[in-house]
């Protein structure tokens, strides 16, 4: 893994973590590499909702540096081939992004994958309107990352 300002290897207390190290026997994984693993969102605001994690813990979006561009894109391809997977065909109407913290459910970096887009339910919205403060899109993500020096905090 590039970039490597992760928090540990493995969290014994991070459900994600659990999930992603084989520990976690209810959940489902739909789709594993040597990087990432990806399954079903436990409270899914779309018919397809799903999450992409890194195996290797890292908190958040906010310990991303220039050095996981890839892992983000990685997180993004994965995302996508599930959802191709599942007979999901227009990528127009999907939705790929982060939470920010304080925002975030579980302390484990994870891509939200959702499809179609005009199928979020609407009481959950709220919670995936991109480039706001509570939700960075991939896209704006990986921008960030390019576009500001490694000393540069948090503004998303």
């Amino acid at each position: 893994m590039s970039g490597n300002e992760s928090d540990s290897t493995l969290d014994e207390t991070c459900i994600f973590c659990m999930i992603a190290n084989d520990r976690d026997k209810e959940t489902e994984v739909i789709r594993k590499n040597k990087e990432l693993v990806c399954f079903r969102d436990i409270d899914p605001a779309a018919p397809h909702h799903y999450l992409v994690v890194p195996i290797q813990h890292i908190h958040s979006c906010y310990s991303l540096n220039r050095g996981h561009i890839g892992l983000v894109k990685q997180m993004a391809e994965m995302g996508k081939a599930v959802l191709q997977d599942q007979g999901i065909t227009d990528m127009k109407d999907i939705r790929l992004g982060f939470h920010r913290p304080p925002y975030t459910s579980v302390d484990h970096l994870h891509l939200h994958v959702l499809a179609p887009t005009s199928k979020i339910s609407k009481y959950m919205q709220y919670r995936f309107i991109p480039q706001t403060e509570r939700f960075v899109t991939e896209k704006g993500l990986r921008k960030h990352l390019k576009d500001n020096p490694p000393s540069a905090k948090h503004p998303l």
